[in-house]
């Protein structure tokens, strides 16, 4: 649960793009629509697979 104490005097909108931030950085939307569709292990594997390859290259690319 997210929870985004108002300071007094502060306009609702400042409040609300803080909740914004917080919700895009625990990644609460991700996780959602991750749950909405069954993705079986394998699936999600070969993912992480290729998520690691292609850090690994930008890694080799810009070391040099």
């Amino acid at each position: 649960m997210i929870i985004v104490e108002v300071k007094d005097g502060e306009p609702i909108d400042k409040a609300l793009r803080r909740y914004k931030k917080k919700f895009e950085r625990l990644g609460i939307l991700k996780q959602v629509r991750g749950r909405m569709h069954h993705v079986p292990d394998s699936v999600s594997r070969r993912e992480q697979i290729k998520k690691a390859v292609r850090r690994q290259r930008y890694i080799q690319q810009h070391e040099l």
